[in-house]
């Protein structure tokens, strides 16, 4: 089962107690943490090392970044930028889950950097005691100015930072289970919509062609036959299914895996198999004897009349018996 991945970014050394509570908080959750130091960013000697940490990111779901008081180490040709920096500039531009945790004594003394910042001579004179370099704030400024994802959330212990996590990923399974709901009634507003045109086309032939009687209702009850979305449930595909003939719609599943199984078919349904087993029985009577669709009306439509049939399960040859 896929696991969410969840990299940790942070200085080292300063911070190293706090990275080890959310390893262990994250491994409490069956999630899959991401820190450096415990090998589980692999490397390989065709780049620098600093390089296989921002491509980690790629392959990361949410990139945890806590900043401390220690600027860390240099990024190559960054411009300025710390590797722990660098790292969330590269899961911002890559559009991940991010969250920022700062520490609640240097965002204290932010405050005083940014009402100094403008005078370079006064801040070239400051001393500040929460951090041991300017970037840091010079970066706050940055993330502090993205339009969006740029919350953050002030920390004194691991323990701030995990209790946030949690009312975060909470709201997150949340909303994930609303949105699985909602996906209901958008699939019933999209057939409500596809009925509706339907009438709507129905009374435009009806008033405006009404010399051409059957042959207008029956080309609109064709272009919205029901088969049409029953096969594509069948096949899985979110494309529009559309065919005219049984040739047709042999060449439409064969584009899919499906095979037309001669020996499986019967005198109500013809059959198609794909090579994992599964079939799809389509009924005769849904064409005409020289094999042309026949249009349909959405209530004259039965379930039956496409099924979609998975391969049994192998029975277990392991049993004690």
């Amino acid at each position: 089962m896929a696991k969410p991945r969840i990299f940790i970014s942070s200085t080292y050394y300063d911070l190293r107690n706090i990275r080890s509570d959310l390893e262990r908080y994250i491994k409490e959750r069956n999630y899959d943490p991401i820190l450096n130091e415990k090998g589980h960013i692999p490397y390989s000697n065709l780049s620098r090392l600093e390089d296989y940490c921002y491509k980690e990111i790629d392959n990361c779901d949410i990139l945890i970044s806590i900043i401390g008081g220690r600027f860390g180490s240099a990024a190559f040709e960054s411009g300025g930028y710390s590797i722990s920096q660098k790292e969330l500039k590269v899961a911002l531009e890559k559009g991940k889950q991010v969250y920022i945790f700062i520490e609640k004594a240097v965002l204290h003394e932010y405050k005083t950097y940014e009402h100094n910042k403008d005078n370079e001579e006064v801040i070239k004179l400051m001393k500040f005691s929460a951090v041991n370099d300017i970037g840091i704030y010079k970066f706050l400024d940055e993330v502090f100015a993205l339009p969006i994802n740029n919350q953050y959330t002030g920390f004194e212990t691991s323990n701030d930072i995990i209790t946030y996590l949690q009312e975060q990923w909470a709201s997150l399974f949340q909303s994930l289970l609303s949105d699985v709901s909602k996906q209901k009634d958008f699939k019933l507003i999209e057939e409500l919509k596809d009925t509706a045109k339907t009438l709507k086309q129905l009374v435009t032939y009806l008033t405006n062609e009404k010399s051409k009687g059957n042959e207008a209702i029956n080309e609109i009850l064709f272009s919205n036959h029901p088969v049409f979305n029953a096969i594509r449930k069948a096949i899985n595909t979110n494309i529009r299914v559309y065919f005219a003939n049984e040739e047709e719609l042999n060449t439409l599943l064969n584009a899919f895996g499906y095979q037309f199984e001669l020996f499986r078919s019967d005198k109500e349904f013809q059959v198609w198999e794909n090579k994992e087993g599964k079939k799809i029985k389509i009924v005769r009577n849904l064409f005409t004897e020289d094999k042309k669709l026949k249009p349909l009306d959405i209530n004259d439509w039965d379930k039956d009349m496409v099924q979609a049939i998975s391969k049994p399960a192998d029975l277990d040859d392991d049993l004690p018996f």
